[in-house]
């Protein structure tokens, strides 16, 4: 059974950085492409960036630029480096798993095209 365990969140600054990690505990967590989603409250599911199996990334325009997504195969679990972080970037964010994903499939951006999710981690930043 696949599980994804989201860790890092808190309350910050405006400015400040966090790091949030997804662990996982698929065997084949190479082969998965991984996602960070966000959700504001009373907002939809809204894409943060996504990495593929070749380590190809993803990035919303919204993040690009003060925000980086990277995987450490060995040790099945994915990150996401937050700097400079805003008001706006509060939210619970997700980690999510494409455990079916091929070599050309795409870089999803849609919740529904992925299989297995975290249980969120919250993140707030102070103005």
């Amino acid at each position: 059974q696949v599980q994804l365990v989201e860790s890092g969140g808190g309350l910050v600054q405006a400015g400040d950085s966090l790091r949030l990690s997804c662990t996982t505990s698929g065997r084949t967590f190479n082969r998965w492409q991984m996602a960070w989603f966000r959700q504001a409250p009373g907002k939809d599911r809204d894409i943060v960036a996504v990495i593929g199996r070749n380590a190809n990334t993803y990035y919303a325009d919204s993040v690009k630029g003060r925000f980086t997504i990277s995987r450490d195969n060995p040790k099945k679990t994915m990150y996401l480096q937050m700097n400079n972080l805003k008001p706006e970037d509060t939210a619970v964010y997700y980690c999510a798993a494409d455990t079916s994903a091929i070599l050309t499939t795409p870089l999803n951006t849609r919740p529904y095209d992925y299989s297995h999710w975290g249980q969120g981690t919250q993140v707030t930043v102070a103005s």
